[in-house]
């Protein structure tokens, strides 16, 4: 069994660019009227309290959510929209309650943990028998049997926690499986920057897939070589078309702001064209 708890680290600078681009994706599926499913295939708890043990602990948050000057920053109103209340009561939520909360009637969300403390919570915080569906399963080998969905529309969160390195490889294969399976699907995959050797070769496996239409987004807050995860990055596949130019025109003064020495870190990517 896998040891990864997210409550370590919610909240970091990690968090501020995957929830910042989920919302964005969630808003342009909502553009239309026609319902979508949401699948999260590393669910975590769904809400995390930042004064808990384990978030002091590592404190991530101080360096990340709970840094940022709203006043100061455009382009976030929607993120901080969703999560001031949680903020103020001195929690964060995670993926699976972000977009519970805006899912509409029709919308559905499947949500998948294995750990068996975390499965608890997600179930207290996020299970609702319409809207939510929980399921204690591996997302990886859950996922081809969702898709298609019946909806013909969804959007799929991948965020392991890679503590088996070779998650950087699995996840390409995933994608990819789900890529052929439901083409327009909108594929969303997190990735740390610990190691930069890992993140090229899985910037390799993608350009070799079958996968179309695929972007990278990175942020980051510390020179490669420093200790712990100095960036992070998602891989989107089928994303919104004003995505790109709005990363490039918002995350890079968030990475100078979250940053210690103030300087941007950020980088967008084709990783395979349309």
């Amino acid at each position: 069994m896998l040891s990864y708890q997210h409550h370590y680290h919610a909240g970091n600078h990690a968090d501020v660019l995957k929830h910042w681009l989920l919302l964005a994706c969630v808003r342009h599926m909502q553009k239309k009227d026609t319902p979508f499913d949401y699948i999260d295939t590393h669910a975590g708890a769904g809400l995390y309290r930042l004064d808990s043990a384990m978030a002091r602990k590592t404190a991530e948050s101080d360096e990340g959510v709970l840094k940022l000057d709203w006043q100061k920053l455009r382009g976030l109103n929607d993120y901080h929209g969703q999560i001031a209340d949680d903020i103020r009561a001195k929690r964060y939520p995670g993926s699976p309650l972000l977009v519970k909360r805006l899912l509409r009637p029709g919308d559905k969300a499947w949500l998948y943990e294995m750990h068996p403390q975390t499965i608890a919570e997600l179930r207290q915080n996020c299970e609702h028998r319409r809207l939510c569906h929980v399921r204690q399963e591996d997302g990886f080998k859950g996922l081809p049997a969702l898709l298609p969905t019946a909806s013909r529309r969804a959007l799929v969160l991948m965020d392991p926690s890679y503590e088996i390195k070779s998650d950087y490889q699995t996840v390409v294969k995933v994608m990819e499986a789900a890529h052929v399976k439901m083409p327009q699907a909108m594929l969303l995959l997190w990735y740390p920057v610990v190691d930069r050797q890992q993140i090229r070769q899985m910037e390799k496996g993608f350009a070799k897939s079958k996968i179309c239409n695929t972007h990278l987004f990175e942020m980051g807050v510390a020179d490669p070589g420093q200790p712990g995860m100095t960036a992070s990055g998602m891989v989107v596949v089928n994303p919104p078309w004003t995505l790109a130019d709005d990363f490039i025109r918002i995350m890079p003064q968030v990475s100078a702001h979250l940053a210690k020495d103030h300087k941007a870190r950020w980088r967008h990517q084709l990783l395979a064209a349309e």
